[in-house]
């Protein structure tokens, strides 16, 4: 044994204590207590019924992380999504987002496509951006996108595809044999389940909506006879056409208590994380209907909650909605990656505003891993185990500039001053490699577009470069010097602050002007944040010169 390696008991040991750290480790613990074959299937899915914004991207990175703990554990895993793209459209949408990611308004894109279409399948319904084949489709590319953007392998998959290509026909076959059992089972959780209810939903061949009226079916012809009559969609009514047809089991699909399950048979799924809603709805039906209706056991499950944006709900139709793409101009991958290894168990917040938060928090979080900072013990252990699904590779030369201080370089669009500000504060060596240097400096870009975005105290620019024409009497020049000397001393930013207002009674300046006289010498305003801690977090040299006016 090399000096200062643990015996291999203690070793063990201390795996043992970094591999129940995390909570998807828990969760691979129960897949593999049921002995799956390889490959292990976990599934998400999602009806296209409106922007898929950063909320839905919960259940693809929840299940993500289990995957990726099953991987480090010998296995192979097939992470799937389905597009519950059959369903029909119920409603019209507020907002919708084109595949750039710019979120529009309903007004902005061909509104007729979807109003003309009302309960019809999304994938039946043309794309109102005229570039996908459907809408249904062009749903599914944005989640197929936001994937990408995280650099998670997910297959995407058409419940519409499933059925055309009759994967789903066998299990919906089943389904119908066993119709009496099914309705029995189901009328345990849903109201108005009459004896003559049939688990099947044709397409009507007269005008392409979904209906829920089957009169009789043949199991062995694999049809259904079948009334277009009215559907619901909440308080209001969608008319059907009143026509009598036939229609084959690829020609319709199931109600969703039982396409859910159906997903599960004919997929293989061996694990799926879903949002409280279905916990205490469809999860307990499923589970139910997958047991006694179609004779298999359910996969395992994962209840996350929700998590709100900004304080409030996801909501598309109130417009407080997020894209991955767009919070990825704000911050690093692994910073967003980050966020979904949380305790899915808790309600979180994602404040866009306080961005910075998130971003000290996994700076931290990585000089954790490198054992570049001080940690009690389950921090460590957690940081050993997740850092490195996080990030594409551990690399301990990496750079991060602190979150705010590069909003504060992105007051100047100079990308040179910018460099050699960092390097004179010390957040840039001199031999850091390249490709550190350029990783660390593409945070100030993020970093200004939060300031943008939110119109928060960075968001100013800067007079770098030259010094605003500022009218300063002998007594303001006399105050800014012994201001500049109070900084250079060494103080925090709230001390500056309260120094200011004390400079300014002692020379008999009014405190509003000597705000002002400072704005007006960085910015070349007469407003803007907060200043002690403003010119606390700017380069020293820089203020100090600034404030005597020696460039």
């Amino acid at each position: 044994m090399s000096a200062g390696t643990a015996p291999m008991d203690e070793r063990d040991e201390s795996a043992s204590e970094n591999h129940h750290a995390f909570w998807a480790d828990e969760v691979a613990d129960r897949i593999e207590a049921r002995d799956p074959d390889d490959p292990i299937v976990i599934k998400g899915g999602i009806s296209p019924s409106g922007v898929p914004h950063l909320g839905n991207v919960n259940e693809i990175m929840r299940g993500y992380f289990v995957a990726e703990v099953l991987r480090d554990r010998g296995h192979e895993v097939r992470q799937v999504f389905t597009a519950d793209d059959r369903d029909p459209l119920r409603k019209l949408p507020r907002k919708l987002a084109d595949l750039d990611g710019n979120i529009v308004e309903l007004g902005d894109v061909n509104a007729g496509a979807l109003g003309r279409n009302l309960g019809k399948p999304y994938t039946d319904i043309p794309d109102p951006f005229d570039c996908c084949d459907s809408y249904g489709e062009h749903f599914s590319n944005l989640i197929q996108q936001s994937a990408d953007l995280l650099d998670v392998p997910i297959d995407v998959v058409s419940n519409t595809e499933m059925y055309k290509s009759g994967e789903l026909e066998d299990v919906t076959r089943e389904l119908l044999e066993n119709s009496e059992n099914a309705r029995e089972v189901l009328a345990e959780y849903q109201d108005k389940v009459d004896g003559e209810y049939i688990p099947f939903n044709p397409i009507c061949e007269e005008c392409g909506k979904v209906t829920e009226t089957v009169t009789d079916f043949d199991v062995d012809a694999g049809t259904v006879e079948y009334v277009c009559t009215d559907l619901k969609a909440g308080d209001n009514v969608i008319d059907g056409c009143g026509h009598e047809g036939t229609a084959t089991l690829r020609e319709g699909k199931l109600p969703w208590r039982f396409e859910w399950p159906a997903q599960w048979k004919t997929l293989g799924v061996d694990f799926e994380p879903f949002g409280k809603d279905h916990a205490e709805g469809s999860w307990p039906s499923g589970e139910d209907i997958a047991r006694n209706v179609m004779e298999f056991e359910p996969p395992v499950p994962m209840t996350y909650e929700w998590f709100t944006l900004n304080g409030k709900p996801f909501s598309s139709s109130e417009g407080n909605i997020v894209l991955v793409a767009e919070v990825l101009e704000l911050l690093e991958p692994e910073v967003l990656r980050y966020f979904f290894t949380k305790d899915p168990s808790k309600a979180r917040d994602f404040d866009i505003d306080r961005l910075d938060l998130l971003v000290d928090e996994f700076d931290r979080f990585e000089r954790i891993y490198f054992g570049e900072e001080d940690a009690d013990e389950r921090e460590q252990a957690l940081a050993e185990r997740v850092y490195p699904m996080v990030v594409a590779e551990p690399r301990q030369e990496r750079i991060r500039i602190p979150y705010t201080f590069a909003a504060i370089l992105g007051m100047t669009d100079d990308p040179e001053l910018r460099e050699e500000i960092a390097r004179r504060e010390g957040h840039i060596s001199d031999d850091a490699p390249d490709w550190a240097v350029e990783d660390a400096l593409a945070r100030v870009e993020r970093a200004q577009a939060w300031a943008r975005r939110t119109g928060n105290e960075y968001d100013y620019d800067l007079k770098r470069t030259e010094m605003p024409d500022v009218d300063i009497d002998t007594e303001t020049d006399a105050a800014l010097a012994e201001l500049a000397d109070f900084i250079e001393e060494g103080h925090d930013g709230e001390e500056v602050q309260g120094e200011i207002y004390e400079t300014a009674k002692r020379h008999d300046i009014d405190i509003g002007d000597f705000f002002s006289t400072g704005y007006g010498l960085f910015f070349g305003e007469e407003q803007g944040p907060k200043l002690g801690p403003f010119l606390s977090n700017l380069d020293e040299e820089f203020v100090l010169c600034r404030l005597r006016r020696e460039g």
